[in-house]
């Protein structure tokens, strides 16, 4: 338990014993019962809305319930004010014993603290990056990384059993354009001068590609007809392809589960199985659809195609899963790929796409609740553009890639971890300008830097107080704690849980950055009030006791830095 779940609960209690009195009824649904931290911190420590949930149902003014609610919360030892506010909201103050303990209780926990079973061991397969194999990741890729990675060690963290997924898109036209390009630098490797057209990938990248390819097989393709080495150098490129990718991505500190192709769809009836599923529940159909908004009589061409009714699962027109000529549209591999995914057990699936994507969310949300009978939920996170900048400077290419900024070129400027924990200042659907020299810089307007900052000086304070044998304390060194500013930086510390827990519902990992942020700043604040207040520092030369107190408060600092750290997939450091 924490100490927001240990109020939580006595809040239950309390109103458990004001039914068992008559003066609530019996019956009520406490589900919406909260305890949280206030809006306004000059409010309390807590404050919960059980009477502005309660009112209604039990015909009682929610300020009649409040006050007797704050009656019985005022019994609690650890609760030293229960206030009604406003229409009926119940605001706490707890004792500085209290918050004391939560102290005692993050050392305990130590990397736990914080962890949950919240999860339950549900199986959620999270897909990102999913970049088509054609060349190096760019910087958006690295977004969708960064976020995707965070999300499954957030939920991971919070008791789900996770499988991390990357969809290889080799089985569209994209990959034998990568081919015909590879050849080309395969002819280069045998002397020829060749020109790279429009549509193909003129990138250095593909240099070493074609060097391997004319090392491996010679000559033999060499004036051939495309039709002689197609399909083997589009398998030999597409396998290269994958290998920078998955270099870059454990550059980044990213390491998937599965990989999981595309082209494995066609050819094995696992295409036509998934549309056969649908078929089977009456959600296939022959038909013509209804011009595109914008079309007029004279240009629109109606013709029957096959299908799929996504309108009846809230979409906003049925989608093709067959062209009039025969083939695939780009949507049925897609289906025949979530179909897997269910059939593979999965309780929650997530998408994390690009924000270019935003259109294919209704229709492939349909498909799954379709393909499902709507038991397995699908989130699809999109992730908006970064614009890479220096200064003022915006940095648009990459000497390799020759047309964009590769996730390479990013972790070689900042390193892994600032690429990580930059990504995430941002909720994924907001654009994030990512400026290269201010991540460098050494002030509170870098929050990497401030983060890691806070660790490194609780890790200096630490070294300090070793080489004096004096190391942090249990609970009996804890009654020290009664600063106010000491008492803010518990109350952070506390909320730690809820937050995680709040954090894998939404689905919103960058919350995680955006606690430790303000986390390291309550701890910067008391640093350096301590300098202005000898009382409060750290280290109290003639009081080992205090300084054991000092040192147990800013251990859990460290703790909880390190473990949110953790599911960003940042290293804290020991130093800077």
């Amino acid at each position: 338990m924490t100490l927001f779940a240990d109020i939580h609960a006595a809040t239950l209690k309390a109103l458990e014993a004001l039914v068992a009195e008559g003066a609530l009824p019996s019956g009520l649904d406490m589900g919406n019962v909260a305890v949280e931290p206030p809006r306004d911190a000059a409010h309390g420590d807590m404050a919960t809305n059980a009477a502005m949930v309660l009112a209604k149902p039990a015909g009682l003014k929610p300020r009649d319930i409040a006050t007797a609610l704050a009656a019985k919360l005022a019994e609690d030892p650890r609760i030293a004010s229960a206030e009604v506010a406003g229409p009926g909201f119940l605001n706490l103050r707890l004792t500085a014993s209290a918050w004391q303990g939560q102290v005692a209780a993050i050392l305990e926990a130590a990397e736990a603290y914080g962890r949950s079973d919240m999860g339950q061991g549900r199986r959620v397969n999270v897909e990102y990056v999913s970049a088509n194999p054609t060349g190096p990741l760019h910087v958006g890729h690295t977004r969708g990384a960064v976020f995707g990675d965070a999300l499954a060690s957030l939920l991971a963290f919070t008791g789900h059993d996770v499988t991390r997924e990357y969809y290889i898109n080799d089985g569209g036209a994209q990959v034998d354009v990568l081919a015909r390009s590879v050849y080309l630098r395969y002819l280069e490797a045998h002397g020829q001068t060749v020109a790279f057209e429009d549509g193909t990938y003129p990138g250095d990248y593909l240099i070493e590609v074609g060097e391997a390819l004319a090392a491996e097989v010679g000559k033999a393709y060499v004036g051939q007809p495309e039709e002689t080495w197609l399909a083997e150098v589009r398998d030999f490129a597409t396998d290269r392809m994958m290998a920078l990718i998955r270099e870059d991505l454990k550059a980044l500190g990213v390491e998937m589960d599965v990989f999981y192709s595309e082209k494995s769809l066609y050819g094995t009836g696992r295409i036509e199985a998934a549309l056969d599923d649908l078929r089977g529940k009456g959600l296939i159909y022959e038909g013509v659809l209804e011009p595109p908004k914008g079309k007029t009589p004279e240009d629109w061409e109606p013709r029957e195609q096959t299908l799929f009714k996504s309108t009846d699962f809230g979409d906003d027109v049925d989608r093709p899963v067959m062209k009039s000529d025969g083939g695939w549209t780009y949507f049925a591999p897609d289906i025949a790929y979530h179909f897997d995914k269910v059939s593979r057990g999965f309780d929650e699936l997530i998408d994390v796409f690009g924000a270019d994507h935003g259109g294919y969310v209704k229709r492939m949300k349909a498909a799954v609740a379709a393909l499902s009978d709507s038991r397995v939920p699908l989130d699809i996170k999109l992730t908006q553009l970064v614009k890479l900048k220096r200064g003022d400077e915006e940095l648009k290419m990459s000497k390799r890639a020759g047309t964009f900024v590769t996730l390479r070129d990013v972790v070689d400027m900042v390193g892994a971890d600032v690429t990580r924990f930059v990504m995430l200042t941002r909720k994924n659907d907001a654009p994030l300008d990512f400026d290269v020299d201010k991540v460098r810089e050494q002030s509170k307007d870098n929050p990497v830097f401030y983060v890691q900052y806070a660790h490194a000086r609780i890790c200096s304070v630490m070294r300090k107080a070793a080489e004096v044998d004096v190391f942090p304390g249990g609970a009996d060194d804890l009654a020290v704690l009664s600063d106010p500013a000491e008492l803010a930086l518990i109350a952070k510390l506390a909320e730690w849980p809820r937050l995680v827990e709040s954090a894998a519902q939404s689905h919103e990992p960058h919350r995680v950055a955006f606690y430790l942020y303000d986390l390291a700043s309550e701890f910067h604040a008391l640093w350096n009030k301590g300098n202005a207040e000898p009382s409060l520092r750290f280290l109290q030369e003639d009081d080992p006791a205090a300084s054991r107190g000092k040192l147990a408060l800013i251990r859990a600092v460290s703790i909880v830095i390190s473990n949110g750290l953790g599911i960003l997939g940042v290293t804290p450091v020991d130093k800077m």
